[in-house]
């Protein structure tokens, strides 16, 4: 009997039982597939966590790296370019883009925002705005190159002018028109000053045929109004070459100014009874930074 139980005991159940033992794996097959599922949860679960919180992290990264931006519109003589750009980088850092992309370089470009836009100012401090209008007035390498080539008659003529020592308001010319006096209606100079031009057109000077003259600038559109009771002339500020200007003796607070509109003397326009504290601002307003005169 003995031995019949015990052949009993080797029947094909516990030969596969024993078969698991001997393979190390003695636990029930659900055991088996919750370890197995266990397994899988223990492995892909940090792995989903710790990708999602790179990835989080390096958005998150990226965002932080991207300057507020700005849209605005610059124009440029009657070109209009579509900008965004960094909002708190400054002015210069403006000028050096608007360089590559009008050609105008940084020296002698002026951006007209709330007046004259300073280099060191940032863009939201300089009064840009979104959907803002910003004007670009200079001009181009070429048209500076060319003024700098000037003919050597303007050269001579500049010489000369200097190695005379006679006033403009001493010459016989001049004097025609100023011993006329101040006009009733000029605007009151100042000696010793310098200013921003006004808001409105510089008034009560006289041309060298004694009439009414009047300046009015327009950065937007890159001109100078020459204006008299005959008519209005529109001058690109490209066109004008050089500014001199010289004190009225006896009367310092105002200057006498000539436009160099061509290459010889003749083609100077002569301006008498101009405010002194508003020089400046004419030159800079014309010629910018690159004044060679």
């Amino acid at each position: 009997m003995d031995h019949k139980a015990s052949e009993k005991g080797d029947t094909a159940e516990n030969q596969e039982a024993n078969s698991l033992v001997a393979n190390g794996s003695s636990k029930p097959d659900t055991e088996i597939k919750h370890c197995v599922d266990n397994g899988k949860s223990d492995n892909e679960g940090p792995t989903e966590s710790t990708s999602s919180t790179s990835e989080t992290t390096t958005e998150d990264s990226d965002l932080c790296e991207i300057p507020e931006q700005v849209e605005f519109t610059v124009v440029f003589n009657k070109n209009k370019h579509e900008i965004s750009f960094a909002y708190d980088a400054t002015v210069l850092e403006l000028k050096a883009h608007l360089e590559r992309i009008s050609g105008v370089p940084q020296s002698a470009q002026k951006l007209i925002i709330k007046g004259m836009a300073r280099d060191n100012v940032t863009l939201r401090n300089s009064g840009i705005v979104k959907g803002g209008k910003v004007m670009l007035v200079g001009s181009k390498m070429d048209d500076i190159l060319a003024v700098k080539s000037a003919p050597k008659e303007i050269l001579e003529e500049k010489n000369s002018s200097q190695a005379n020592k006679e006033p403009l308001c001493m010459q016989k010319i001049h004097r025609k028109v100023l011993d006329k006096g101040i006009p009733p209606d000029a605007m009151p100079g100042i000696k010793g000053v310098k200013e921003a031009l006004p808001p409105v057109p510089l008034s009560g000077m006289l041309n060298k045929h004694g009439g009414k003259v009047r300046l009015t600038f327009k950065p937007e559109q890159d001109q100078l109004w020459l204006g008299t009771k005959e008519r209005t002339e529109k001058l690109a500020m490209t066109s004008i070459k050089g500014i001199t200007s010289e004190p009225i003796k006896e009367h310092e607070e105002y200057h006498i100014m000539a436009l160099q509109l061509g290459p010889t003397e003749a083609s100077k326009y002569w301006v008498y009874w101009v405010p002194a504290q508003y020089v400046e601002a004419i030159k800079d307003a014309v010629l910018g930074v690159w004044q060679f005169f």
